[in-house]
């Protein structure tokens, strides 16, 4: 019963999933970059205008930006993008480190015809990747905005903290790839997505995301990306202009397990990285998103969207 159950699952899957293209067509092209073909979608803006490059952060997707590129149309031509093996973009074969995700970026941007100058935005791990490129590529990324991004030194210290905590981490690849092949994820998805997929986007997140070259991916992101960590430690971007923007609200540590005292500690650790970003340029100031979580761009846009405005300001 249980054979037939599972059989029956996947069934289900394959025929549900089969017109998912229609439902949800690419919204930009995809772009060959050799290894793969990233999936880029472009808003165009005004002549001669910086190029914003967003980065969404591990587990993220162009999809989580929302209204964020209309929001700078008339300031800047905005990119946001898929990494290989998400979204709409065609599998990953290279291993996942910031080195080969930098250069496939940079590749998929020069094949559009947008040669920048960049202006970088990057969310939680996406800001470690923003980061690694304006080091690579130095003379072609003329601003950043790091959006509630991740320091190199969190994970180790917050380690201790969570390992006494016997904190587990995001589930195995081999259960959630189960759950979309076996059609649980779709089944359930009211269940299984609540707290991290907004009700409104799980149809797309089940038919566009979640499948088992995206949770591969996404686990292998996080497992290399200590070599992205130690490229940028001690990074010195001189005056460049740079706007950090901190979330206002605490994770909720309870949810995913961990002790009241656990969560205060983690948290701390988390602000004080925050602060920390500033001393990357001289030219770097704070902006703290009072009412948004770790997600700013769908809790409070419009913080987004100003910041960017101003170093696009600058950099013109």
């Amino acid at each position: 019963m249980l054979v037939l159950l599972v059989l029956a699952g996947v069934v289900y899957e394959r025929v549900a999933s089969a017109g998912a293209a229609d439902r949800f067509p690419a919204p930009g092209v995809l772009v060959d970059v050799g290894t793969t073909s990233l999936h880029l979608q472009v808003t165009p803006g005004p002549a001669g205008a910086p190029v914003v490059v967003l980065e969404a952060g591990s587990g993220e997707t162009s999809l989580s930006w929302r209204d964020v590129p209309a929001g700078l149309a008339h300031v800047a031509t905005v990119v946001s993008y898929d990494r290989a093996g998400t979204g709409w973009s065609e599998p990953a074969t290279t291993s996942r480190t910031g080195e080969h995700i930098v250069a496939e970026l940079h590749d998929a941007l020069t094949a559009a015809g947008l040669d920048g100058p960049y202006v970088l935005v990057g969310h939680s791990m996406g800001g470690l990747f923003s980061r690694l490129f304006a080091e690579r590529y130095p003379d072609e990324v003329t601003g950043l905005v790091l959006v509630d991004a991740r320091p190199e030194d969190d994970a180790a210290r917050t380690a201790p903290i969570l390992e006494a905590e016997g904190f587990a981490g995001n589930p195995p690849v081999w259960l959630l790839s189960a759950l979309t092949e076996t059609g649980a994820m779709r089944l359930f998805a009211g269940t299984l997505l609540a707290g991290s997929v907004d009700p409104e986007d799980q149809d797309r997140f089940v038919d566009v995301v979640a499948d088992p070259e995206f949770f591969r991916v996404r686990q292998e992101e996080a497992d290399l990306v200590g070599s992205t960590e130690d490229a940028v430690r001690g990074q010195d971007l001189g005056g460049l202009p740079l706007v950090v923007v901190a979330r206002g609200v605490a994770q909720d540590y309870a949810a995913a397990g961990l002790s009241t005292e656990a969560g205060q500690e983690v948290e701390a650790i988390w602000q004080d990285g925050q602060r920390r970003l500033l001393d990357l340029s001289s030219a770097s100031r704070l902006v703290v998103a009072a009412e948004s979580g770790h997600l700013v761009m769908r809790d409070q846009p419009e913080i987004v969207v100003e910041a960017i405005r101003d170093v696009v300001a600058e950099v013109r």
